[in-house]
């Protein structure tokens, strides 16, 4: 998974119960656009343009894997929700809800409908004070200067003062509060996926399978019977060296671990993949090592159907995965499932994600992170 956008968007209303409808806004953005990483205090300002009542303000910083062009779409439909209907009429007006994209990373975006950085954000304090809230690391791309340097040449000398706090609705998650969560599934069901957009959301170190430097892969899916053995056991070697080795170092500038994997996903495979006796020895190495590597906090297993799996295999396009059979698959979800009924001391919580996708959905993403924090609740 690429790295995800930084987006900074600029909220306002000067009309009916302006922080409520803030609050409503951003509340809604994190449900249906994307997550809203950090909330500005709110700042009341006086209108910009035009005399009416003032302004409302704050600013968000949303991570998402959607362009900005994708976000503005949305964004106007969260808009139209709240009462705000743009026009091509010129010139300013109240209005109950107002969203403006500021910035999305360091660059530098003009279409038709979109110019990015927003082309007046230097002159405006309701914009700089809320933005310089967030904390975030932007450089104008044009001007080379940060939030701080912006705001000490900003030719805006109207009042903006701070009035009060909003809520950051993501903050409502707990998931922070384990220290290592592991995430598993079948080929293709996301557990990558999933594992960098909850480690990018929440400060977490990631510890991600080194699948692709396997040099008996792609030998394993077109001779399975000569290469299963020693695929799995490199697998097995190489999952306990780095498990062990990144569980060893703590990081200060991460809030808790999440992996991709957890360690007993050598035992399930090789138990298809391997003969009965290749198995037995494989057992008896594998139990030696399993005694050695903690546990997690968490072990979520991503459930996805065979053919939603295949659909998925087919769409990210790794050559030597393209002849996976769907009952290689189905045996392999069976053994995770047969290690779930086997180990009623992790705590396991599995979600069936089959008919959804939390990639394009930021609302299937946030289902998943409010069953995480109904499975924390539950201990």
């Amino acid at each position: 998974m690429e790295e995800q956008n930084k987006i900074v968007l600029s909220i306002g209303s000067n009309q009916g119960d302006r922080k409520s409808l803030i609050q409503q806004a951003i509340d809604a953005i994190n449900r249906e656009v994307a997550t809203v990483i950090s909330v500005s205090k709110l700042y009341e300002s006086p209108s910009w343009g035009f005399e009416s009542e003032p302004f409302y303000n704050c600013a968000i910083l949303i991570h998402t894997s959607k362009s900005a062009s994708k976000i503005l779409q949305k964004i106007l439909k969260i808009e139209k929700k709240f009462g705000r209907i743009r026009t091509d009429e010129k010139g300013y007006k109240s209005r109950s809800i107002d969203v403006d994209i500021i910035s999305c990373n360091d660059e530098v975006i003009e279409s038709k409908d979109l110019s990015v950085p927003h082309p007046h954000m230097q002159n405006r304090l309701f914009v700089l004070l809320p933005m310089n809230d967030l904390q975030t690391d932007f450089i104008h791309p044009v001007s080379g200067k940060n939030v701080h340097e912006l705001l000490t040449i900003c030719p805006d000398k109207g009042e903006c003062k701070v009035i009060d706090s909003i809520e950051n609705p993501f903050k409502k998650t707990q998931i922070n509060n384990y220290n290592f969560i592991a995430i598993e599934g079948n080929i293709g069901a996301g557990k990558t996926t999933l594992a960098h957009k909850i480690a990018d959301d929440f400060n977490a170190k990631k510890i991600l399978e080194r699948f692709a430097d396997n040099p008996f892969l792609p030998k394993f899916y077109k001779d399975q019977a000569r290469y299963a053995f020693p695929l799995e056991m490199s697998f097995l070697a190489d999952r306990y060296q780095q498990i062990s080795d990144d569980l060893a170092q703590l990081d200060l500038f991460k809030d808790f671990i999440v992996a991709d994997y957890h360690i007993f996903k050598s035992l399930i495979f090789a138990k298809v993949t391997v003969t009965e006796d290749e198995f037995r020895l494989y057992r008896k190495l594998f139990e030696i090592i399993y005694k050695e590597i903690p546990k997690p906090d968490l072990y979520i297993y991503l459930y996805q159907n065979t053919e939603r799996l295949l659909q998925n295999i087919k769409k990210r396009g790794r050559s030597y995965e393209q002849e996976i059979p769907s009952e290689y698959l189905e045996k392999i979800n069976q053994g995770y499932f047969d290690f779930i009924k086997t180990h009623p001391d992790l705590n396991i919580l599995v979600l069936d994600v089959s008919d959804k996708d939390f990639v394009k959905n930021q609302s299937d993403y946030i289902f998943i992170l409010e069953e995480i924090d109904k499975a924390l609740s539950k201990n």
